[in-house]
């Protein structure tokens, strides 16, 4: 079977000891990407308002996440058009309609099957979602 694997060093780096995507045989793992980007600030927290809170877009972050694993896909040959199934994890369920409005701009009915659950926290308090993913990419 072939297994490879890979970091993208355009991409922000991952906080622990995997890559961005791996390869078994057909099969493309896309580690859970967030909308961090290279320099480590974050899409969809842009904006702090008068009294210091920051102002968190799901919209803004869930087309920066796609976006990312996107690339990620694409630097191995593949696409989203080649997910099979995707994961995602909100912090807050109140977020779904404005994640599922987003989604919709990259997938319809004949997308991935799909599971959206809920997490307490995901590593930074201004990610709003992660999503991982499975392509299958044939060699």
């Amino acid at each position: 079977m072939n297994k490879d694997h890979k970091v993208l060093q355009q991409k922000a780096t991952p906080r622990g000891k995997y890559p961005h995507v791996k390869r078994a045989g057909d099969f493309l793992f896309v580690s859970g990407t967030s909308s961090r980007r290279a320099d480590n600030t974050i899409a969809g927290c842009n904006k702090v308002d008068e009294m210091g809170t920051w102002q968190l877009d799901i919209r803004e972050q869930t087309r920066a996440v796609l976006d990312n694993i996107r690339d990620i896909l694409e630097s191995v040959g593949s696409g989203l058009h080649e997910v099979v199934e995707l994961s995602s994890f909100l912090v807050n369920m109140n977020d779904f309609a404005g994640y599922n409005e987003a989604y919709a701009e990259y997938f319809d009915h004949d997308g991935p099957a799909r599971t959206t659950v809920a997490v307490h926290q995901l590593p930074h308090p201004h990610l709003l979602i992660e999503i991982k993913v499975t392509a299958y990419s044939p060699l």
